[in-house]
């Protein structure tokens, strides 16, 4: 069996929240410069979280919220507008997948190995963009978290959720428990040292990191703000890349594309 982690690992998620920070710091432009926005909003997003949670929507509250605090309370009505734009864009985001990921998938398919996805998302935020990808067939069953909200898509029996989230490896083993495979037959696909190829090894599965090419030097900033990762997270993640040479965590495999996983899946 085969466990693909979703954002950055199947799709492009990160370029659309680049493009919102963008316009988001353009927006708020007469009231201070970009770093000191995107700085504020880091701690704004940071403090947020115990009590709103993760993901796009508790995103949009928090860009609310510090453009309030940025502008001193003078931010116009047209502004706050346009900031609910831009996050409605975001629950809406297509999700571009990467380069050669359905081919590999019908492989997969073709191949007989069955395949999982597991992201941290809600399942509007997972699943339902594999839906609107067009690719949500060659997936047996996709975990994501459980959300407090309704979600407006109907049900399907593909959706199965999890009450914590990685690197808990107690949630992978239920996962492979779940699917009737012990860990030594998984292989766990992810893009983050500590939130995926942590977690793989610690459960005893082949933990493959997906270390694609990316055009952004603060990529890891950018998810600390936008996402489920904390301040520790990050920490761990920079300390876990500075040793990774030094077998400290070491993935198994890395692979550069997403078919360059097919050649460890399936031998050859």
């Amino acid at each position: 069996m085969i466990a693909f982690d979703a954002d950055d690992t199947l799709w492009d998620c990160q370029s659309y929240f680049d493009e919102v920070e963008r316009e988001y710091c353009r927006l708020l432009a007469p009231f201070a410069p970009a770093d000191e926005v995107s700085a504020s909003l880091f701690r704004t997003e940071e403090a947020n979280m115990a009590l709103l949670g993760y993901g796009c929507k508790a995103f949009v509250l928090s860009l609310i919220e510090n453009a309030v605090a940025v502008s001193g309370g003078r931010v116009g009505g047209g502004v706050i507008g346009e900031l609910l734009r831009l996050g409605k864009r975001l629950l809406e985001l297509p999700a571009t997948p990467l380069p050669g990921v359905e081919e590999t998938l019908q492989t997969l398919r073709a191949r007989g190995v069955p395949v999982i996805g597991y992201t941290e998302s809600s399942q509007e935020n997972g699943f339902y963009r594999l839906e609107r990808l067009g690719v949500s067939g060659y997936f047996q069953h996709v975990y994501t978290y459980h959300s407090r909200f309704q979600s407006g898509y109907a049900p399907s029996d593909k959706v199965m959720t999890v009450q914590t989230r990685k690197p808990d490896t107690a949630v992978l083993l239920r996962i492979c428990e779940r699917e009737r495979y012990a860990p030594g037959e998984v292989v766990y696909v992810g893009d983050s040292l500590v939130k995926d190829v942590y977690m793989g090894k610690m459960a005893g599965a082949t933990a493959v990191w997906a270390n694609y090419p990316r055009e952004s030097n603060d990529y890891h900033e950018k998810l600390a703000a936008i996402t489920s990762w904390t301040e520790e997270d990050m920490a761990r993640e920079e300390r876990l890349s500075r040793h990774l040479s030094e077998g400290a965590v070491r993935p198994d495999y890395v692979i550069h594309s997403f078919p360059e996983i097919l050649p460890i899946v399936l031998g050859g």
